[in-house]
């Protein structure tokens, strides 16, 4: 196993980070033990959500899970993490574009194999990472003095790399008996570095948002950005030990490809555009969709929203959709604040089906009232909104993943400092508003969508314009870097590779 934790893209490592990589590593096998000795079996089973519209299998690594053969020829890996819903949702666009391309997709979850190593140490950070996200919407000294300047400038440093790197070795064990050559793309780096501590060949990182981190980087990985600010932040590893000047990232170690986006919304993004206008050209309701992610944050910011709506969703001047995840308590909660809200809301908990028929019927039908979606299962809870996306007329959403989606958008104040780039990038491409920095301004941006047309019909342009310039294919375009790794370099023969 290469010691990735000493020198990163030729950049050294102090020796004091490199111990502390070390300790940080000793801490988590004494509380969770190590199980690099572990002969894990690699099984595959049929995704019970995402099977049926996307082709998934899930890898299983416990006994007697799982008869059906890998396919080293059309398999691919979407190696993920439940951390919030954003790396299942890129992981879902991943799968989604894979199997558009006559491809397999495999889903390898590394925070849901119970009983492993792997899984504690992530499942760990996950638990401290939902707790800060959601300290940082209750406390202000909090947000200002710990969470932001660690998202934005703690998870930027080398040396948090280093660590990461470290506990990453906790986590090749999983990979085992998984076929080395079938290709890997990971949506969180912790999935990418584990399958290249673990000897898999063929990795791509797939990294999100839009602010270069080092917590990001998974050296021996193709690395993919999805926009043209971050390959020059990555490329340099601009501030990633300060003010010093690092070596660059290798020419072929980084590739620009696009937003991360299924392939059912790009191949019908026209049509959805089109359904917006003519909604707003004929005075029907206009259709606001808000999510809530996994940290479950943002709750007294989505009571204001629903509580403006109110009056126009009275008087079928709005509809709203409502998807609390698989947080059941968020929509309690919500209910308890608003006492009106219950009372006018259509509820779709539970029932798989009953929600895609609903999001079905959306696209042509009319929709009034309130549509509220909850679900326990984690992959009906992320692939709701995107079922939802197509027959909505506006996102709010913080700018995290979703800043990338083709629809028009109302930025939520963020939750962490390096989201502020997502919004950003979306403005510049006027498929997204700036992000609102308090209620006040979330309200007034709520009422400029609903008494004009200029912010609709501007972001539908927009997301046309975007779409003919290729900004929606990273996720084609991710399958395509990942399957080609397959294929011998020039001046190479099939048996020098193998």
């Amino acid at each position: 196993m290469t010691d990735r934790s000493k020198l990163i893209f030729g950049n050294v490592i102090s020796q004091k980070a490199y111990h502390k990589a070390l300790k940080s590593k000793r801490k988590y096998q004494k509380k969770y033990g190590d199980d690099s000795s572990a002969d894990y079996p690699a099984k595959l089973v049929n995704n019970g959500t995402l099977f049926a519209p996307l082709g998934v299998q899930d890898i299983r690594v416990a006994e007697g899970e799982g008869e059906i053969p890998f396919d080293t020829e059309k398999g691919i890996i979407v190696g993920n993490i439940r951390m919030g819903f954003g790396h299942y949702r890129i992981s879902i666009a991943m799968a989604s574009a894979a199997h558009a391309m006559g491809y397999t997709p495999y889903w390898m979850d590394l925070n849901s194999f119970s009983g492993t190593t792997c899984t504690k140490v992530i499942g760990a950070q996950n638990d401290l990472y939902s707790l800060g996200s959601r300290l940082s919407q209750k406390s202000r000294l909090f947000n200002k003095f710990i969470w932001e300047p660690l998202n934005y400038e703690g998870f930027r440093q080398l040396t948090y790399n280093a660590a990461d790197q470290k506990n990453a070795e906790l986590m090749a064990p999983v990979f085992k008996n998984v076929p080395k050559e079938i290709p890997v793309i990971g949506t969180h780096v912790w999935p990418a570095q584990a399958a290249l501590h673990a000897g898999m060949q063929h990795v791509v990182n797939a990294i999100p948002d839009n602010w270069p981190m080092a917590l990001h980087l998974a050296e021996g990985s193709v690395h993919l950005i999805q926009t043209r600010q971050s390959y020059m932040g990555y490329r340099i590893l601009n501030g990633m030990a300060k003010k010093k000047v690092l070596k660059p990232m290798p020419a072929d170690s980084l590739q620009y490809v696009g937003h991360y986006i299924d392939h059912e919304l790009v191949a019908n993004l026209e049509q959805d555009c089109a359904a917006r206008l003519d909604r707003k050209e004929s005075g029907k309701p206009m259709r606001f969709l808000l999510t809530i992610g996994g940290a479950g944050a943002q709750r007294e910011l989505f009571a204001a929203v629903i509580k403006h709506l109110m009056p126009a969703i009275r008087e079928n001047r709005a509809a709203l959709y409502i998807n609390v995840g698989d947080y059941k308590q968020v929509w309690t909660e919500l209910c308890a604040q608003i006492p009106q809200l219950e009372a006018l809301s259509t509820t779709h908990f539970g029932d798989w089906d009953d929600t895609t028929a609903f999001c079905a019927e959306a696209l042509d039908g009319d929709v009034t009232g309130i549509h509220a979606f909850w679900h326990s299962n984690i992959f009906e809870a992320v692939y709701c909104t995107n079922l939802l996306i197509r027959s909505s007329d506006v996102l709010l959403t913080k700018p995290s993943e979703l800043a990338f989606y083709p629809v028009p958008k109302l930025f939520l104040k963020r939750i962490g400092g390096h989201e502020k780039w997502g919004a950003i990038h979306s403005s510049e491409f006027g498929d997204g508003s700036l992000e609102c920095q308090d209620i006040p301004h979330t309200l007034q941006m709520v009422d400029l969508f609903m008494n004009e047309d200029t912010l609709l019909r501007g972001m539908c342009e927009a997301i046309l314009i975007n779409k003919a310039t290729g900004l929606y294919d990273g996720a084609y375009k991710a399958v395509e870097i990942a399957m080609g790794l397959k294929q011998p370099k020039e001046g190479e023969s099939d048996n020098e590779i193998r």
